[in-house]
């Protein structure tokens, strides 16, 4: 697997969680949480580039749990394809289904309540696109 860190983002209408790796693509962590309405949302994830200066982004794709195509897939879509074409990184989208409703179950069973979880959430589904993107790549590097 190529080093290099690698950026997810938990697209939302109202709030973008974003997850980073470490260079040795091992560890998922949160980073913070973008409000999508923000006039200054790209310039934002300007910055978040700039910081971390990933190698490949990965955007989670909100299928409904037949696998169908939805509204909010179209849009995260169009952000993906916008941040490819803003930053020139190859952007993959990551099969989201479930990882949000994983999220709120783990922070649940940690003892948090719904008002502090709110806070968190996107960025921890970040966390969970992010892994499921490097356990993606690694099994495709494993195949070649």
């Amino acid at each position: 697997m190529r080093k290099g860190r690698r950026l997810a983002f938990d697209f939302g209408d109202v709030r973008i969680g974003v997850a980073v790796s470490d260079v040795e693509a091992i560890l998922a962590s949160a980073v913070t949480t973008l409000a999508a309405q923000d006039i200054k949302l790209w310039e934002h994830v300007a910055l978040l580039i700039d910081e971390y200066e990933p190698i490949e982004i990965y955007v989670g794709n909100p299928l409904h749990l037949s696998g169908a195509q939805s509204v909010s897939a179209d849009k995260a879509r169009e952000f993906a394809e916008k941040l490819e074409r803003t930053f020139g990184l190859p952007t993959a989208m990551i099969d989201e289904r479930l990882s949000t409703v994983a999220a709120q179950m783990d922070m649940r069973s940690s003892g948090k309540k719904s008002k502090e979880m709110k806070d968190s959430i996107d960025q921890v589904a970040a966390v969970s696109i992010l892994e499921q993107g490097m356990n993606i790549e690694r099994n495709r590097d494993r195949l070649t």
